[in-house]
């Protein structure tokens, strides 16, 4: 019996409503979502190819989600969170820019990165940094850089839940959406919900990383 099976029907049907009405996250949630998230991408196939291996590496990812939330996504405003912190999505708007500006910033970023990945992964991190930067779309959309759902609840539609919800959003400012795909399971997620595969766009060696767009829609 899988997790969402198991789960009791009251708690799923509130879970679900929760997933689908997000509240925006703010600064002080960052510590959470960061271990939200590092719980979530523990295993997955492109971080499971750039993290360090061990037990330093749930570290190494709640410290650099925390970096990206505090930092890059919290304060543009898009990142959505469930009332029970079991679910997030963390975009970035149109106007934010897709990745660290200059060099300076660049360097103070190394010792993340160091943690992140080991000396011995650090250029498979910079070779997946360097690919997802040179495939971004030019055209204005909403980014959407990951999703979450908490590993005892995968499965139970948490992260369509609040994928649909984010995506309403963005169908009534006329915007389109572009993300990343890390995981091969979640390609019929992304494409039921209007995301369209466009190419790999993973350095050589690496897992697959799928680009897909999903156009500017008329709002529901």
């Amino acid at each position: 019996m899988s997790a969402a099976e198991a789960l009791d029907p009251i708690d799923r049907h509130a879970r679900l409503d929760a997933a689908s009405n997000p509240r925006r996250a703010a600064l002080d949630d960052a510590a959470t979502l960061s271990r939200l998230f590092a719980a979530a991408f523990l295993t997955d196939p492109v971080f499971d190819w750039i993290a360090r291996p061990g037990p330093k590496r749930s570290t190494g990812l709640q410290r650099f989600f925390f970096w990206l939330l505090r930092t890059r996504a919290i304060p543009f405003g898009e990142v959505w969170m469930s009332s029970d912190a079991c679910t997030a999505a963390a975009w970035l708007p149109p106007d934010a820019p897709a990745s660290p500006g200059g060099f300076l910033e660049q360097m103070r970023l190394v010792p993340l990165f160091v943690r992140l990945c080991g000396f011995p992964r650090l250029s498979r991190g910079s070779a997946m940094a360097e690919a997802m930067e040179q495939s971004h779309p030019d055209d204005a959309h909403f980014y959407l850089a990951f999703i979450a759902v908490a590993p005892r609840l995968q499965g139970f539609g948490l992260g369509s839940a609040i994928l649909e919800s984010n995506l309403k959003r963005i169908d009534a400012l006329g915007a389109a959406a572009y993300l990343e795909n890390s995981n091969p399971k979640n390609a019929r997620l992304y494409e039921r919900h209007g995301f369209i595969a466009r190419k790999n766009i993973a350095p050589r060696g690496a897992p697959p990383l799928v680009a897909m767009w999903r156009s500017a829609q008329a709002a529901h």
